[in-house]
């Protein structure tokens, strides 16, 4: 009689992002893509980053639609698009927002959107940047309340 061994394997485990932590695959993988943009945007979206983190410390970094980097506090702050020509910043509720400084440049005509287009060689107003997103955080926790 011919013996039969049964070879027990053990799938290995994959690291998926949900096992890692919230904060940190996300940042990470926004890392990877300024890096592998290397030209003017990667360095325009890293600025405008940190400008986003120093006006609202707390703020959630994600990746949706296919490597869009997005802000959220309570709600989503901005996307930032990159694009041949212009890193693009939409405001999901930008229409809602004051705009001062007039930063908003791009897809004006419409009801809820708004968005900041900035082209190679242009630099945005710092300060005013920071106050329109701090103006974005606080919308999206004023209408988080009136939810409840």
């Amino acid at each position: 009689m011919k013996k039969t061994t049964v070879k027990k394997t053990t799938a290995k485990k994959s690291v998926t992002p949900k096992e890692t932590s919230k904060d940190e695959q996300p940042s990470k993988l926004i890392d990877a893509k300024i890096k592998e943009l290397g030209d003017w945007r990667g360095k325009t979206l890293a600025g405008v980053r940190a400008l986003i983190k120093q006006a609202v410390p707390d703020v959630v970094e994600e990746l949706k639609w296919r490597g869009v980097p997005v802000w959220s506090h309570d709600g989503i702050i901005c996307t930032g698009e990159t694009y041949k020509s212009a890193v693009k910043l939409t405001f999901a509720k930008g229409a809602s927002l004051k705009d001062p400084a007039k930063l908003f440049n791009s897809s004006l005509e419409g009801n809820t959107r708004r968005a900041i287009d900035i082209h190679e060689g242009v630099e945005i107003n710092a300060d005013a940047f920071k106050a329109l997103i701090q103006a974005a955080a606080a919308l999206n926790g004023a209408k988080k309340k009136k939810a409840k």
